[in-house]
C-alpha cells in the first residue's frame, strides 16, 4: 500500500466491498468476483465491476462523475505540461526568433508527445485510477511515460527533424513537463490534505509511528467523520523522534506516555504495533492503568491482511492480547509443499481446534478438504466459516465417530486422504476422571482406529494432536492422550511415514475454556471461580497454535513428538482479576480447591524426555517410547491405575504425588467453596 491509498475489504458471498482513501477522497469499489470455491473443482472466472460512492451516502452517478472529472484534469495537466514546458524553453532559449520550419517541428513535437502522454496513460490505467494520486507508485509510472516519449521523439528527431531544429526541445522538454507534472500532483495533495484534515474527534495518542501507525494516522485525518483525533505519537526509535504524521508528531517514548497523556488530557491511546508480542502488551497495559487511559489495539500481524489497517481493526485491549499475540514465522513453501493440491482429511472439524486447522489448511489450496466430525452443529460452523454456507450437503462434510470402525474405514476408502490432522478428542479433565473409559474409547482406542485406517489406505503424513497433560501425565485426559502419542510412534515406525504428534497447552477460546467460563460468570453477576490462588497454565491463542502445527507437520520427521513454545505460564486468579477489572463490575472471586489428579503447574515435557530443537525457533522435539496396539488388550480402560502401567513415564507416580501435595498447600486462611447448581 501506498501513503495515499488504503484499501479496507469486506468479504461477503461472491462480493467484495473495498473502501479506498485517495487523496481526499473515500471511493467505495463494489467487486463482485468468485470468493467461493466449487467443492473438488476449479474456480469460475468471475467479472469485476466496480462502482464508487460517498461514504456518507452520496449518489453514484455523482462520485462517478466528479472522478472522471479529476482524471480527465490529470490528462489535460499533463498534455499542457508538455505545451507550457516547450513554449517556456523555446522562448528563454531563442526568444521567439525561431524560423518558420523550427517554428512548425516545434509544434509537430509537442503535439506528438501529447497524443503519446494521454494514449499510453490510458493504456497503462495512469488515468483511470490505477495508482493514488501523488503517490509513489504514480511518480514512478509517471516518470517512465514522459521519459519514455521524451526519448522516443528524441530519437526520431535526429534523424527526420529539419535542420537546424532547436535540440532544447528534445533534451529539456521532458524533464522540465515532468517537473510541471509533479508539481500539479502535489499541489493537489496538498490542497486535499488541508481540506479533508479531521477535527472535532476524541483526542488520542497513538503507541507506535511506523507503517501501521502511520496508515491509521492518515486514515483519521482524510475521514471526517472519523471518532479520534491524532495528538501525537509515542515511539521509542530514535529515528522517529522528529516525525511528523498529518501535523501530529513523535512527542517522546514510552517513558514519556503518562506525563504526555496527563498534559494534553487525553483518555484514550491507541497501540499501532501489530509485531507487539504478550510482553510488550502487558507492559503498555500496565502504564496505560497508571494513567488512567483506556487502550485500543491493532490486531496482531497475522490479523492484518496486506498491511491494510482501519478503524474496524481497533478493538479495545483485551486478555487474547494480553495472553496470546505470538510472533509466529512460518514456511509457507514448506507447508504448500505437503498441503497444495493433496486430499487433507481433519478429524475433529466441528471443535475448536479441529475447526481454525481447517480453515488455515484451506487456504493452502488442497485438492479435497475433507472435514470428519460425531458433532453435525461443529460441522455446521465450520463449513459456514470456511465456505459461507452451512448446506452440509457436500461429500467432503463427514458425520462420523472414530469410535466407529467401520464407519471410519469408508470414510478413508471414499476419499483416500494424503494428509490427516487427528484433532478429534475428549478434552476436559474433571469429566474424564468420572467417565475414565469415554477418555479411553475416543482418545486411546479412536486413535488407534484413525491409525489402521491411516495404515490401510497410504496416508503419507498424519499429525496427531496431543496436549501437555500428555507430558508425566496424572489424569485419566493426560493418560489416554500419552497413549496416543505412543501409537501413533508405533505406526510410524512400522510404516515408515511422517507421522508425527504435536503438544501444547492450554488454547484461548475454546469451547468451555477457563476464558469462556471467567467470561458467562461475569455476566452473570459473578462469583467467579477459581480452583486454587496460585494455579498456572501456559496459554496460545488458537489460530497461533494451529499455525504453528501446520507448522510441524512440514519439519517433522516419523515418530516425532513436537512441542510447541507456549512461552511463560499465566497464574488464572490474575487473568479472573484482569477480566472483573475491564468489566467494571464488583465481582467476587471464590476458590474451589484444585480437582482430582489435576496439576498445580502444568509441563510441557516429561521429567525423562530429552527436549532437542528443530528448524523453528518455536519447536521442540522429544521421542516417546512406541507402544504396541496389542498390549491395549492387558489393560482396563476404565481404570486409570490400569492406564498408568502403559504410558512409559517413570516420573508419572512422583507427578501425581506432588499434584495431590499441591492440592492442599497454599490455601491457609481460605475457604474453599462450591458455587450454587
Amino acid at each position: 500500500m501506498n501513503n495515499n491509498h488504503t484499501k479496507l475489504t469486506y468479504y461477503g458471498r461472491g462480493v467484495d466491498v473495498e473502501l479506498v482513501q485517495q487523496m481526499g477522497e473515500s471511493v467505495c469499489r463494489i467487486v463482485i468476483k468468485p470468493t467461493l470455491p466449487r467443492l473438488g473443482g476449479a474456480r469460475g472466472s468471475g467479472a469485476r465491476l466496480s462502482h464508487v460512492h460517498r461514504p456518507s451516502g452520496g449518489v453514484l452517478r455523482t462520485m462517478t462523475t466528479r472522478t472522471g472529472l479529476l482524471r480527465a484534469g490529470l490528462a489535460l495537466w499533463d498534455g499542457a505540461s508538455w505545451s507550457v514546458a516547450a513554449m517556456a524553453l523555446v522562448f528563454a532559449r531563442y526568444t521567439l526568433t525561431l524560423a518558420r520550419p523550427e517554428t512548425q517541428f516545434v509544434v509537430q513535437y509537442v503535439v506528438a508527445a501529447v497524443v503519446l502522454q494521454i494514449v499510453i496513460g490510458l493504456i497503462t490505467k495512469l488515468y483511470r485510477g490505477r495508482h493514488g494520486i501523488a503517490s509513489f507508485e504514480e511518480s514512478a509510472l509517471l516518470a517512465l511515460i514522459t521519459l519514455g516519449i521524451g526519448l522516443a521523439l528524441g530519437i526520431f528527431s535526429a534523424f527526420f527533424a529539419v535542420p537546424g531544429y532547436p535540440r532544447v526541445v528534445t533534451f529539456t522538454v521532458p524533464l522540465a513537463a515532468l517537473v510541471l507534472m509533479a508539481a500539479g500532483r502535489f499541489l493537489f495533495r496538498t490542497v486535499s490534505r488541508s481540506t479533508q484534515h479531521h477535527e472535532g474527534g476524541e483526542p488520542v495518542l497513538v503507541y507506535g509511528a511506523g507503517n501501521a501507525g502511520q496508515q491509521l494516522g492518515r486514515l483519521l485525518a482524510y475521514d471526517p467523520d472519523a471518532p479520534y483525533e491524532v495528538v501525537g505519537y509515542i515511539d521509542d526509535d530514535p529515528a522517529k523522534s522528529n516525525l511528523h504524521v498529518q501535523g501530529a508528531k513523535v512527542l517522546g517514548k514510552r517513558g514519556d506516555m503518562v506525563s504526555i497523556a496527563r498534559a494534553h488530557g487525553i483518555n484514550k491511546i491507541i497501540v499501532a504495533i501489530p509485531t507487539a508480542d504478550r510482553t510488550f502488551m502487558r507492559e503498555i497495559s500496565e502504564l496505560a492503568d497508571e494513567a488512567g487511559l483506556e487502550t485500543l489495539v491493532m490486531p496482531s500481524t497475522k490479523d492484518l491482511v496486506s498491511g491494510r489497517v482501519g478503524l474496524g481493526d481497533l478493538h479495545q485491549l483485551n486478555v487474547t492480547d494480553l495472553l496470546g499475540r505470538a510472533q509466529i514465522k512460518t514456511n509457507l513453501g514448506e507447508i504448500a509443499d505437503y498441503l497444495s493440491g493433496r486430499v487433507v482429511l481433519v478429524t475433529g472439524a466441528g471443535g475448536s481446534i479441529g475447526s481454525e486447522l481447517a480453515r488455515q489448511l484451506h487456504r493452502f489450496g488442497p485438492k479435497e478438504l475433507v472435514m470428519l466430525d460425531r458433532d453435525e452443529s461443529g460441522l455446521h460452523g465450520t463449513q459456514l466459516s470456511i465456505y459461507n454456507q452451512g448446506l452440509l450437503d457436500t461429500p467432503n462434510m463427514v458425520l462420523c465417530d472414530i469410535r466407529d470402525v467401520e464407519a471410519l474405514d469408508k470414510v478413508f476408502a471414499d476419499h483416500r486422504p494424503d494428509v490427516v490432522f487427528h484433532a478429534a478428542a475428549l478434552k476436559h479433565l474433571p469429566m474424564l476422571e468420572q467417565y475414565p473409559l469415554e477418555g479411553w474409547k475416543t482418545n486411546t482406542i479412536g486413535t488407534l482406529n484413525v491409525l489402521r485406517a491411516s495404515e490401510k489406505y497410504g496416508v503419507q503424513r498424519l499429525v496427531n494432536i496431543s496436549t501437555d497433560k500428555a507430558a508425566d501425565a496424572t489424569s485419566v485426559l493426560g493418560k489416554t492422550k500419552r497413549l496416543a502419542e505412543e501409537l501413533t510412534a508405533f505406526y510410524a515406525g512400522k510404516t515408515g511415514r511422517t507421522w508425527l504428534s504435536v503438544r501444547f497447552g492450554n488454547v484461548l477460546g475454546s469451547r468451555g475454556s477457563m476464558l469462556h467460563t471467567f467470561t458467562r460468570q461475569i455476566e452473570q453477576g459473578g462469583p467467579v471461580t477459581v480452583t486454587h490462588p496460585e494455579i498456572t497454565r501456559y496459554f496460545m491463542t488458537i489460530p497461533e497454535a494451529c499455525e504453528l502445527t501446520i507448522q510441524a507437520g512440514a519439519i517433522g520427521q516419523p515418530a516425532d513428538v513436537l512441542v510447541l513454545d507456549m512461552g511463560e505460564p499465566v497464574r488464572i486468579l490474575d487473568v479472573a482479576k484482569d477480566l472483573i477489572k475491564r468489566s467494571g463490575k464488583d465481582i467476587r472471586i471464590i476458590f474451589t480447591g484444585l480437582r482430582p489428579n489435576e496439576k498445580m503447574h502444568e509441563v510441557l515435557f516429561s521429567d525423562d524426555e530429552d527436549r532437542t530443537p528443530t528448524t523453528h525457533e518455536m519447536i521442540s522435539r522429544v521421542n516417546v517410547p512406541a507402544l504396541d496396539p496389542e498390549l491395549l488388550e492387558t489393560v482396563d480402560g476404565s481404570d486409570p491405575e490400569s492406564l498408568s502401567r502403559l504410558t512409559h513415564q517413570r516420573n508419572a507416580k512422583e507427578a501425581a504425588r506432588m499434584a495431590e501435595e499441591q492440592a492442599h498447600s497454599g490455601l491457609d486462611g481460605i475457604n474453599l467453596e462450591r458455587p450454587r447448581s
